[in-house]
């Protein structure tokens, strides 16, 4: 997976170890491979590559319960013989070169692996272990072209010619990567999927439709169709191991589809005359996927080993109060407030508090958002607090903070700031919002309000000592509400300017 793709991404909510592991058991092609893995034994006969002899198929399938006359019956007993030798839970020992036979004549043997034993008396994160082996061996079955596409591309000699096929293993590998990860930032992020479906058009147009166009032309739509159908296949490979939850493309709306499929709405080219005529029903016919608690984590974990930052809800738990502001001002609000929750769990009120103040001063960039991650994760604290905010009433840049929060709490004998305090705690707060969230909608009533109160502010606030005055001054000027205070905060914010250098 492509670190350069989601450098950063949003903390992923894991479940935990034990109830991961148990997806995993219960996931229906590791279960089978466990089930052959007890089942090898002398008389288990394998090729030269490891894989089970056609003759015992059969017998293989019906000890997996799979139907005789099912046709696909002995290709998934196979696909699950695969993932028990890939994943260690069967050894085998591969026959030997005699020069008398061909390799259709010689057998091998096979026996249970050491690594069965941990299905059963091995602690979670071994049976998560042994799961991502299975899943590295179904994502490189998944990239291979189905076997009709290989027959065609069957040279005169027997050999499958590449070029005619138009397959490379790396990219169609880094396709189903890219493909796997967009899935997994849409589930992350706020806003995205969550715990919904996504359309599989959309996925496949993530992949396709670059970020700058507008309306995708026809030749972009019918790749998108494309990738869609080559998509619908993938998943309907990676489902068994329990990475996704797939609704496939009803292939009888795919015979009646007579033009390109719409990128938002999966809507074929000759179906009504537009996206409004597309309910929910008919865009999850054109297949609906989602990744389930197991396949988050699955793709993280590929993610970390590809150097991809993909943090997770908790992780900063034993870590100090500076990496745990550090990492959240990179949060959004609601992902912040999960992490801090678990961070303050087991933690000594008055202890904590004091680590997050001392973690919350800072004259740099990213200052104003530790002290509104900082204000965040003490708002639930309680009385035992309070010895730690009282202690730095006096600090230019906490000081604020802790009358904020005991004032909200009603406590008496709080001295009144002083005027330069009260101007760097606005500073502070507009600078951290902007950081936090951008320009939105809220911010200019924000500035209205601190602003609202204090006769002259912009001929005072300029020469506030904060870092961000003269950036937020700007912001000001631009979003403020009032055009008359708009326009101080220009002339304020270019005497800022003046005044520091460069």
């Amino acid at each position: 997976m492509s670190a350069e793709s989601h450098p950063t991404l949003p903390p992923v909510r894991l479940h935990s170890d034990a109830e991961l592991a148990r997806d995993a058991l219960g996931a229906p092609l590791f279960a089978r491979a466990v089930r052959l893995a007890r089942w090898a034994g002398p008389d288990t006969r394998v090729g030269v590559g490891g894989e089970l002899a056609d003759a015992q198929l059969p017998e293989a399938a019906a000890l997996l319960g799979l139907d005789a006359v099912d046709a696909d019956a002995a290709g998934h007993a196979s696909q699950a013989w695969r993932v028990a030798v890939d994943t260690g839970l069967v050894d085998v020992t591969e026959p030997e070169d005699d020069g008398g036979e061909s390799d259709e004549e010689r057998f091998g043997t096979a026996a249970p692996g050491e690594d069965l034993a941990l299905v059963t008396s091995g602690a979670p994160g071994d049976v998560l272990d042994l799961w991502l082996a299975a899943l590295d061996t179904v994502l490189a079955d998944a990239a291979v072209p189905d076997l009709d596409h290989l027959v065609d591309a069957l040279d005169a000699g027997g050999e499958i010619d590449f070029d005619r096929l138009d397959w490379n293993p790396g990219r169609e590998a880094d396709f189903l990567d890219q493909v796997l990860a967009n899935l997994y930032l849409l589930t992350v992020t706020e806003g995205g999927a969550a715990d919904g479906p996504v359309p599989l058009p959309v996925l496949a147009a993530s992949m396709v439709v670059p970020d700058d166009m507008g309306e995708p032309t026809d030749a972009v739509l019918e790749q998108v169709s494309d990738a869609m159908m080559r998509l619908d296949d993938q998943f309907r490979q990676l489902e068994p191991i329990g990475l996704v939850e797939f609704r496939p493309v009803d292939e009888e709306l795919m015979a009646e589809a007579d033009g390109p499929l719409d990128s938002e709405t999966g809507a074929g080219g000759g179906h009504g005359d537009g996206a409004g005529d597309v309910d929910d029903e008919d865009v999850s016919r054109y297949g609906m996927v989602r990744l389930t608690p197991l396949g988050l984590y699955g793709i993280r974990a590929r993610m970390l080993e590809a150097g991809v930052d993909a943090p997770a809800v908790g992780e900063l738990a034993e870590k100090g109060a500076d990496a745990l502001l550090d990492a959240v001002s990179l949060y959004s609000e609601n992902a912040a407030q999960a992490e801090i929750e678990q961070w303050l769990a087991g933690r000594d009120p008055a202890v904590a508090a004091a680590e997050l103040l001392a973690a919350a001063r800072g004259d740099d960039e990213g200052g104003p958002l530790r002290r509104l991650r900082c204000q965040q994760a003490l708002a639930p604290a309680g009385p035992e607090a309070e010895p730690a905010v009282r202690s730095v009433l006096d600090d230019p840049e906490l000081g604020g903070l802790a009358r904020v929060w005991l004032a909200e709490r009603g406590v008496g004998d709080v001295p009144a700031p002083d005027p330069e305090m009260v101007f760097w705690l606005t500073v502070d707060t507009i600078a951290a919002q902007l950081a936090a969230d951008g320009e939105t909608e809220e911010l200019p009533l924000l500035m209205e309000t601190l602003t609202a109160h204090h006769a002259g502010f912009f001929e005072q606030v300029w020469r506030v000592e904060h870092p961000a005055t003269a950036y937020v001054l700007e912001a000001m000027g631009r979003m403020h509400p009032d055009r008359k205070a708009a326009k101080e905060a220009r002339k304020a914010a270019f005497k800022a300017r003046s005044r520091r250098p460069a």
